[in-house]
């Protein structure tokens, strides 16, 4: 089955926590502060893997976890940092941000990387807050958390060219009589409900990777037909090859039957209008098709088209169309979704605020990435440590929201799962 989207859950790894340790050697019982540094917790990585073509494994794997950085030791020993997540997938591979929708990386080359999710850094140990006036601190921080996401995969085929059209007008049979690619093919509607992919190699052609993209339709651009899912493969091509039946065989107009997909194309995405297009009338076979092809051939050239009248089904007309398609190929560059992924990526509109604060049953409840942070690096048992949780609220303006929302005096605030009584 040819998977080409999934939905994953990331969480890169938490960074450790830095400890509280005193330097203990014989005869020096009161040694300096040595609590190492927490390691740094691991990042998820996605590589672009050659023996990869689906993303099916990610229909039964939703969940990824880093791991996290362990804890500092005694002596000054920061703790080890967390092995990254590396993550295969297959080569074009678009990665977005499921809530913003944001590309994070387009993954269109064997071997490429990309770190989706950072993993926390460590925190600090007590060594680092020795100070004249504080020779003992009795704290240290905690590691930061990874990040965490829900991320889409998008598999978009990496083809050179992309062959469109209303279905059952012979894509299908134009792939398999120009490569080894065997699709289904048989006289009716959308035999082709999955991409099938073809190298083109003729005497004398440069080879070309070929897909026979499922017929397109009507409303397509909407998803009527399947149309998102197939409309998308379409993005990475460099050249389409519109191939129509000019013969009129279920009573279609060719020539409006052109407009119809090109005008689902623009719709779905501008760009997709303006890539190079070559004209394949295709079923010249058939009987009373002449008149039907005069009137088209004319038509599209005046509207700039190069024209080819073939016969998939009598293996008439391909080889010169496919010589001509692997010359043009040599002046058009390679499509890409994204230049830059890291200079274009905007991660959040605004940096995240670092605290939250609500009102439930007369209680005060604080919440936030930061405030979480600073919880866990207090020690509420050293009154050093103490004052540096309360200095730090009142400099991030904590003291100052509590106040506007109306607190009195003997209010109790709740921080996750510690409560205070407030006072002035």
């Amino acid at each position: 089955m040819f998977i080409d989207s999934a939905t994953i859950y990331l969480k890169a790894g938490d960074g450790g926590n830095g400890i509280v340790s005193f330097h203990r050697e014989k005869y020096k019982p009161s040694g300096g502060p040595d609590g190492g540094d927490g390691g740094k917790g691991g990042d998820i990585v996605f590589i672009v893997d050659e023996g990869s073509r689906t993303l099916a494994d990610f229909r039964y794997k939703r969940h990824y976890k880093a791991q996290p950085g362990k804890d500092g030791g005694s002596a000054k020993c920061t703790g080890r940092g967390g092995e990254d997540l590396v993550i295969k997938v297959p080569q074009g591979t678009l990665i977005k941000d499921e809530t913003t929708g944001r590309i994070l990386a387009d993954l269109t080359k064997v071997g490429q990387t990309a770190i989706i999710a950072k993993g926390g850094t460590g925190g600090k140990g007590n060594q680092h807050f020795a100070t004249p006036t504080r020779q003992i601190p009795n704290f240290a921080k905690a590691g930061d958390q990874g990040d965490e996401k829900w991320v889409v995969l998008e598999l978009k085929l990496l083809a050179d060219v992309g062959l469109i059209g209303f279905p059952n007008v012979g894509k299908s049979t134009l792939l398999s009589i120009v490569s080894a690619a065997k699709p289904k093919i048989a006289d009716y509607h959308f035999t082709t409900i999955e991409p099938n992919l073809g190298v083109v190699s003729i005497d004398g052609v440069d080879s070309f990777v070929m897909a026979d993209i499922p017929g397109l339709i009507e409303g397509a651009h909407e998803g009527v037909g399947l149309g998102h899912e197939f409309l998308k493969h379409v993005e990475r091509t460099r050249l389409l090859i519109h191939v129509v039946d000019v013969s009129g065989s279920e009573g279609r107009d060719p020539v409006e039957d052109l407009k119809v997909i090109n005008e689902e194309l623009e719709k779905y995405n501008p760009i997709l209008a303006k890539r190079p297009q070559i004209v394949v009338a295709n079923k010249t076979d058939v009987t009373e098709s002449d008149d039907n092809l005069i009137r088209f051939t004319g038509e599209m050239e005046r509207q700039g088209y190069k024209v080819f009248a073939i016969s998939a089904a009598m293996n008439k007309g391909i080889k010169e169309m496919m010589y001509y398609v692997s010359e043009t190929l040599k002046s058009i560059p390679e499509t890409i979704i994204i230049s830059d992924p890291e200079t274009e990526v905007v991660y959040t509109a605004e940096e995240e605020s670092p605290f939250e604060i609500h009102k439930e049953n007369n209680v005060y409840v604080i919440e936030g990435k930061w405030i979480k942070k600073i919880l866990d690096s207090t020690n509420f048992e050293n009154h050093e440590s103490l004052q540096y949780f309360q200095r730090a609220l009142k400099r991030k303006g904590v003291v100052d929201e509590l106040e506007k929302m109306g607190i009195n005096e003997g209010d109790t605030v709740k921080v996750y799962d510690t409560e205070f009584e407030y006072m002035r």
